[in-house]
């Protein structure tokens, strides 16, 4: 299939999964990753306390097979995140980016996250920092304003301030942040999307990488947003209904996709559960991941029924992730004698 016509259809952020706490970590990586090669991959926020005084290899060891993947730190004092960004590049990611868009009250107090959107100049000192130190991209992920934040203009004041610190690409949540009053369930849903601005961003900053992120659900809408951005983020979508990624590569990537169906995926994953299990892990800590990828077919219910209710038990392993999967192959034997 042909990759469609796009301002820059090489840009190493054409496609990227979003940064999820709690959602996003290896294991959820791993498996995505079974679903697309050329997509880029976020991980979940890691702040630089954790990595400072903190498990190094804990936060920051992942799979080769996860590349191009980036690094997400939450933080503000600029020598603190050119020391995590640093560490980053050793340890082999792609990229760092800034969190500049996380509404919660946690973020806000440790003074990152979405509140950093009203300190321009702090922004661009930070990101100017990890610059200094690291050869890898420096990014910035952020909102199109926060509370009274109401004119495009301080957006255009924020980009380009922060650009002055030699950051090239800026991933917008195209949604303000209420710092107080909304949860950040609520953050996510509630304040209205507002594409236009983040098409008028990169009108208005033709060299810079602009990333399109929020409330994108399907690849026609990407297509959509590809003709008037350089890239877009999907976060909910692709971890709710995760063969959605399986596309990506074909129409947004003019590539073949690596997952011949969902069942070969299942089979690919195999390997990587009982090497994880055998060093102590748990097969829900890597299922959980997978329960969407049966989304609206037959024996999906089932499938997604089987791994919630068995593989968090002790002992439990490959097996049950296979017994999942006979599942969904029983009942759809049954739904073809029943059509035949």
């Amino acid at each position: 299939m042909k990759a469609i016509p796009m301002s820059d259809p090489t840009s190493p952020w054409l496609f990227c999964t979003a940064p999820c706490m709690d959602w996003t970590d290896r294991h959820c990586r791993y498996f995505w990753r079974q679903l697309t090669c050329h997509g880029r991959m976020y991980t979940e926020m890691v702040t630089t306390g954790a990595l400072l005084h903190g498990d190094i290899g804990r936060h920051l060891d992942f799979d080769a097979v996860e590349h191009p993947i980036a690094l997400q730190l939450g933080g503000s004092v600029p020598r603190d995140l050119a020391s995590c960004a640093k560490l980053a590049e050793e340890h082999g990611y792609d990229e760092v980016n800034l969190n500049c868009g996380c509404p919660s009250d946690r973020v806000q107090n440790g003074r990152f996250g979405a509140c950093l959107m009203a300190e321009p100049a702090l922004v661009r000192d930070c990101v100017a920092a990890m610059r200094s130190r690291v050869d890898i991209p420096v990014t910035v992920k952020q909102r199109i304003g926060i509370d009274h934040q109401e004119s495009f203009a301080e957006l255009v004041d924020f980009v380009g301030t922060v650009a002055e610190g030699g950051c090239e690409v800026f991933i917008v949540h195209a949604r303000k942040a209420w710092l107080e009053g909304l949860s950040p369930k609520e953050n996510r849903e509630i304040p209205p999307l507002n594409y236009p601005w983040v098409y008028d961003l990169k009108r208005q900053f033709p060299d810079l990488t602009i990333v399109l992120n929020g409330g994108i659900g399907d690849l026609g809408s990407c297509e959509n947003h590809l003709s008037k951005v350089d890239g877009v983020m999907l976060g909910r979508a692709v971890y709710q209904t995760p063969w959605l990624l399986s596309e990506v590569d074909a129409r947004l990537f003019g590539q073949s996709a690596p997952a011949a169906s969902r069942e070969a995926v299942i089979l690919g994953l195999i390997t990587y559960v009982d090497d994880y299990l055998a060093r102590g892990g748990r097969l829900n800590h890597v299922t959980r991941h997978v329960l969407g990828l049966f989304h609206n077919q037959p024996g999906g219910r089932l499938f997604r029924r089987k791994l919630s209710q068995e593989a968090h038990q002790a002992g439990a392993g490959s097996d049950t992730l296979l017994a999942a999967l006979a599942e969904v192959s029983r009942c759809a034997d049954r739904q073809t004698r029943i059509t035949a």
